[in-house]
């Protein structure tokens, strides 16, 4: 029975360490934070998953209070949203009836203070679900490898919580246009958008998330 395991730190070093063996082996899969004796770096406890400080979660219970009525004009896209996204979460059977999939989400954009966030907020409060905010900026972290942890930690969080809405603020920061990265900054900000295109595109159409 081996004692030792490899590791990936948040600089992106792989190495091994030593397992105590009141460790329960089972918790250690790919993926799981784990806590390092400062000065042996040997393996003393598997840490329980937890999304970024940077990402919000409001619960139904704590949902906007922001409603339809209060934002002035945009009938056509209050219509399109409701359609998109929360027609999907109240009364899915309506998708599986027809033989549809419901769409997986949609793309505002406008100029600053259009009403992009409010619409999202008033979705959010006339369904059940849990509205989860990030801003797009805050996937762009110092170790390589931190900004496609988030998004997957979102997306986890998002399943854990369904039905739920994932809005991303200032998704710009993040969703440029494919080009061949020069420097390494470039190359993660791309990563982190495949991550989201994966996660999206693997997304159970069953469960109850829409972005």
């Amino acid at each position: 029975d081996p004692i030792t395991d490899p590791i990936n730190d948040p600089t992106g070093s792989n190495y091994y360490v030593r397992i105590l063996s009141t460790i329960d082996r089972e918790l250690l899969k790919p993926n799981a934070s784990v806590a390092l004796h400062k000065h042996s770096n040997a393996l003393v406890d598997v840490l329980p998953p937890e999304a970024d400080s940077s990402i919000m979660m409001l619960t139904s219970d704590q949902k906007p209070d922001v409603m339809y009525a209060d934002i002035g004009g945009m009938d056509i896209q209050k219509q399109e949203v409701r359609e998109a996204v929360e027609l999907p979460l109240t009364h899915f059977e309506l998708y599986k009836q027809i033989g549809i999939d419901p769409p997986r989400g949609v793309l505002m954009y406008g100029p600053p203070g259009c009403g992009k966030t409010m619409l999202a907020k008033a979705v959010a409060h006339h369904t059940t679900a849990a509205f989860i905010r990030v801003v797009g900026s805050e996937f762009v972290q110092k170790y390589l490898g931190e900004g496609p942890r988030m998004v997957r930690d979102v997306f986890r969080l998002a399943k854990e919580n369904a039905p739920a809405i994932i809005f991303i603020d200032e998704i710009d920061a993040i969703a440029t246009k494919r080009f061949d990265a020069q420097t390494g900054a470039d190359r993660e900000v791309q990563r982190i958008l495949l991550e989201l295109l994966n996660q999206m595109d693997g997304f159970d159409q069953n469960v109850n998330v829409k972005v």
